[in-house]
């Protein structure tokens, strides 16, 4: 009979979306599998219902969503409303595709009723600096990747400036 080589473990996949840096890594175990360029809140970062603030903390991926939607495709409360947006504007439109993140703190386990995601965004021309209304925004065809790279369950860390 021959002797089969032991096969490593695959390293577990999770994200990190660093605050002060404004980018978010896609981690295989302590290795960095792909970078994107975020941004996070304006209002800056806290729990607070209606603060417009990203959460920091433990979380997981609750629910992917628009894996089959067209690029800039306009979603309003976690549905496809058929309408493709067009760059720039000021309104903070939720776009091509959703990671619903679902808290794992106390502090933070209001995340899913404050419609917390990580999405694609109008406002590419602002990712890299602190932009949204709460969530955590990434250019479109960088959405894309990332909803491909992921699925439901995947931990996610959103952390503060030390």
């Amino acid at each position: 009979m021959a002797n089969k080589k032991a096969r490593p473990a695959k390293a577990a996949r999770s994200l990190v979306v660093d605050a002060a840096t404004q980018t978010l890594r896609v981690m295989d175990g302590r290795k960095v599998a792909a970078e994107f360029p975020v941004s996070t809140s304006k209002f800056g970062l806290g729990f607070q219902e209606g603060s417009y603030q990203t959460p920091t903390g433990k979380f997981r991926i609750a629910r992917k969503i628009g894996g089959s939607a067209p690029p800039w495709t306009i979603f309003r409360a976690r549905k496809n409303t058929g309408r493709k947006a067009k760059p720039g504007g000021d309104e903070d439109l939720v776009l091509t595709r959703i990671l619903t993140l679902d808290g794992l703190e106390p502090r933070n386990a209001n995340s899913l009723a404050r419609y917390i995601y990580i999405h694609g965004t109008n406002q590419e021309h602002l990712i890299g600096t602190p932009a949204s209304h709460g969530c955590v925004r990434l250019r479109n065809a960088d959405m894309i990747a990332l909803h491909r790279m992921v699925r439901a369950g995947t931990p996610v860390r959103i952390v503060a400036p030390a």
